[in-house]
């Protein structure tokens, strides 16, 4: 009895470890979607609202989700704060926190922090190109990281299991 009591623990262990991986591939393309989402409303305050950058920082973590929001609303936060500090350099420490809790890429990341690179220190057209360059590149992320959840999802979800199964076969 107790033998059998290990080995569903082991299978389910190894099955929940393998859906975990799966589904840090299905959250990112919708993490990616709502950060380009969010990038478009930052274009928008920007070119349409001729907001200064921290209250369009701040407009945009309200109307976003979840992490995202965090972001926005960390680097209006770090800008408000009258520290002192650039508008890069405030993305940047936003970034830094926001990052680890993501399913995000390095390549990912790397947009984001070109983008941040940029931010504040020119005209409002230059930033709403390198804002658009920035969205046009996390769409390109989007559809791959779409087909990498459509082929992978499937797959840890079930190796996981089959290696606990697997496990328990070779033990016992």
């Amino acid at each position: 009895m107790l033998k059998l009591v290990g080995a569903t623990m082991v299978v389910a262990a190894s099955g929940f470890g393998g859906m975990a991986v799966a589904g840090s591939y299905s959250r990112r393309p919708k993490e990616l979607k709502s950060l380009r989402s969010a990038l478009q409303m930052l274009e928008t305050e920007i070119s349409y609202g001729a907001t200064r950058l921290p209250e369009a920082l701040s407009q945009v973590a309200r109307r976003c989700d979840g992490m995202v929001s965090f972001l926005f609303s960390r680097a209006a936060a770090e800008l408000s704060s009258m520290s002192g500090i650039t508008a890069g350099e405030a993305w940047e420490k936003s970034l830094e926190s926001y990052y680890p809790g993501t399913a995000l890429k390095p390549r990912d990341f790397s947009v984001l922090r070109n983008l941040g690179a940029s931010l504040g220190i020119s005209d409002k057209e230059d930033q709403i190109k390198h804002l658009r360059l920035a969205m046009d590149q996390i769409g390109l992320e989007v559809s791959g990281a779409e087909d990498e959840a459509a082929r992978n999802v499937k797959l840890w979800s079930y190796l996981g299991f089959l290696c606990g199964i697997m496990v328990v076969l070779v033990l016992y």
